[in-house]
């Protein structure tokens, strides 16, 4: 290509600094809230898609690292939260420091920086140490601490990491209380009256011990996203169980198979009857690709042509699956040369591009290499839709690409 669009990322993540929550909770919080400790690890292991890190005692024998403490909670920051910059060989599941990082991680000036080196002009960031959609606070103990937990993120979120310092390149997702709906609901309209225009949530919410969308639980909150455009951004992992096979599978089988939450998910969407209920809701999958909707959109259109009437769908499924997709649906990718050469089966204005930094995955800093690789046999106003426009749209940013703070664009 002679020219390709400056990115908008979908999908990138943020480590939250030490101070977020020690600056921000009231002072008889401080010693149970979120706070940075440092100390050596007794024992870490992820298998079957679980994640189990073990904090030793000050002075045990073992690796030194920072590790976020909460209430009962111990976790410690890996190399997998913040792997850009290292050969793919040398990632690995270990602990590490703030000072082991790479500073873009967590500090403004460094990650525009680094958004520059990638040809991305803006970014939209999921969090760490909450998970990627709040889970952390939602199986704390003390609720009127996690409440607080959850507004405390969000106002970091909006008035620093996309305050004025970050010059409108970076886009704010706030979270939500998961255990209240009707406190879910307060807390979106409390973000989209400052500009917030997207909201993290759950690919599969009863994994965590909550209602699915197939209740009326979740109305509350549907409707003040309905309200307010507010988009649901639903990252890979935001119900606290990646896929994976066996107890024994190694890593690579659940990393392989990240999609299938995303797919089990739209699928819930589309048969729930809540986009006909709710006609400006919108949904994003974040890091989920794209080549697997064309087969979905297929057999979710045979199954409400052919079944409808015993499937349970015929009294709030009124369309076709494919059609509540075109209009309410996002695909995000950052690799997925399979799902472009089967865009028309998807839908140009439903693909949105990510780049995943820092994560070990990330296209850093290749990703307008990679784009302009698979990307190259379409139309140049079909990339740019792809790279930025669809996300503009979406997301209410201005016409440069830039979320325009307080009051919206």
């Amino acid at each position: 290509m002679e020219t390709f669009p400056k990115i908008i990322s979908v999908d990138d993540h943020t480590v939250e600094p030490a101070h977020v929550w020690r600056d921000r909770l009231p002072s008889k919080y401080l010693d149970r809230g979120p706070r940075i400790v440092r100390a050596p690890l007794k024992e870490m292991t992820f298998m079957g898609g679980k994640f189990a890190p073990v904090m030793g005692a000050k002075g045990d024998d073992g690796p030194i690292g920072d590790w976020w403490v909460y209430e009962d909670l111990h976790r410690p920051l890996t190399r997998l939260d913040t792997a850009v910059g290292y050969d793919r060989d040398e990632i690995k599941l270990e602990i590490i420091t703030y000072e082991q990082m790479r500073p873009g991680s967590f500090s403004v000036p460094e990650r525009l920086a680094d958004m520059d080196v990638n040809h991305v002009q803006s970014a939209l960031c999921f969090p760490t140490f909450p998970r990627f959609c709040g889970q952390t606070f939602t199986e704390a103990k003390d609720r009127e601490l996690g409440l607080l937990g959850v507004r405390a993120y969000n106002d970091w979120m909006v008035e620093e990491w996309c305050g004025p310092e970050a010059h409108g390149r970076l886009i704010p997702l706030t979270l939500i209380p998961l255990w209240d709906a009707r406190l879910a609901a307060d807390e979106v309209r409390r973000n989209a009256a400052r500009g917030v225009r997207a909201v993290a949530f759950s690919e599969i919410p009863p994994h965590l011990g909550l209602p699915s969308i197939h209740t009326d639980e979740w109305d509350p909150f549907l409707r003040a996203c309905d309200e307010t455009g507010t988009v649901i951004a639903m990252h890979i992992g935001s119900s606290s169980k990646m896929p994976s096979t066996s107890a024994d599978a190694p890593p690579a089988v659940g990393s392989t198979i990240t999609f299938a939450n995303c797919c089990f998910s739209m699928v819930d969407w589309l048969m729930s009857g809540k986009f006909e209920r709710f006609p400006n809701l919108r949904i994003m999958y974040a890091e989920g690709q794209i080549g697997w909707i064309p087969y979905i959109l297929e057999r979710a259109d045979v199954v409400w042509e052919e079944n409808r009437a015993w499937g349970g769908v015929a009294d709030k499924v009124h369309r076709p699956p494919s059609e509540l997709f075109a209009e309410h649906v996002y695909g995000c990718f950052f690799d997925d040369a399979f799902g472009l050469k089967n865009l028309d089966s998807i839908g140009v204005g439903n693909v949105l591009y990510e780049t995943d930094y820092p994560h070990s995955d990330s296209t850093w800093p290749k990703s307008r290499e990679v784009g302009e690789a698979q990307m190259g046999h379409l139309d140049a106003d079909v990339v740019d839709r792809i790279v930025r426009r669809n996300a503009i749209d979406l997301l209410g940013l201005t016409d440069d690409g830039l979320w325009a703070g307080p009051g919206g664009s």
